[in-house]
C-alpha cells in the first residue's frame, strides 16, 4: 500500500493560496491516475485504486493544516499502514518557487502541518516532497504570504513544480523513494 497526502486547508478562500500546494500536487496526481477524491472519512477526503499490484491511496486532509496528523493517523491505523508507505507533499518557505526538494525525514521546520504529522506518528522519519513557495520579500508577515495567491509571474514554476512533484509520486509507485530521490533532487 501506499499513501500520498497534500497538506492544504479546506474552503473556497484558501484554493490556489502557497499553503495549499499539496492539495493542488493531489488534485493533479488524482487526475493522472484516475483517482477519484470522493470519499469522506478520517477527517479528510480520499480515494484509491490499484495500480501495478500497488493500492495507492491519495488524501487530502481537511482538518486545517495545524492538525493534518488527526486525518493521516487515522487512515493509516484503519488500513495498517506502515510509515515508509507513507508521502507527504507541503510548501516550503526555504525553496524557491518551483523547486522541489524529496527527503526521508527531517524536522518540521516550523511548518505546523508537519509539527501535527510528528506528533501523530511518532517520528519525524517519512518520506516528504517539500515544494518551494520562498519567503516573502516585502517584509509581509509569514502567516498572510502563505495564506496569500501565487503572483502571476510566478505561475509558470508552480505548475512546473506540480508536474514534478507528480511525476515523483508516480515514480514511487514503481520504486523505493531512495531511488526517486536520486532522480528529483
Amino acid at each position: 500500500m501506499k499513501l500520498i497526502v497534500g497538506l492544504g486547508n479546506p474552503g473556497k478562500q484558501y484554493e490556489h493560496t502557497r499553503h495549499n500546494i499539496g492539495f493542488e500536487v493531489v488534485d493533479a496526481l488524482a487526475e493522472k491516475l484516475d483517482i477519484s477524491l470522493d470519499q469522506a472519512k478520517f477527517k479528510g477526503i480520499f480515494g484509491y485504486r490499484t495500480i501495478e499490484g500497488e493500492k495507492v491511496f491519495l488524501l487530502k486532509p481537511l482538518t486545517y493544516m495545524n492538525l493534518s496528523g488527526e486525518s493521516i493517523s487515522a487512515l493509516m491505523n484503519y488500513y495498517q499502514m506502515d510509515v515508509e508507505d507513507l508521502v507527504v507533499i507541503y510548501d516550503d518557505l526555504d525553496l524557491p518557487v518551483g523547486k522541489i526538494r524529496l527527503r526521508q525525514k527531517g524536522s518540521a521546520g516550523g511548518h505546523n502541518g508537519i509539527k501535527s504529522i510528528i506528533s501523530h506518528l511518532g517520528t519525524s522519519d517519512f518520506n516528504r516532497i517539500r515544494v518551494g513557495i520562498n519567503r516573502p520579500s516585502n517584509g509581509m508577515p509569514i502567516v498572510d504570504y502563505v495564506l496569500g495567491r501565487f503572483q502571476q509571474e510566478e505561475m509558470e514554476q508552480v505548475q512546473i513544480a506540480v508536474v514534478k512533484s507528480v511525476d515523483a509520486c508516480e515514480e514511487w509507485i514503481k520504486k523505493p523513494f531512495i531511488q526517486v530521490m536520486n532522480i528529483y533532487n
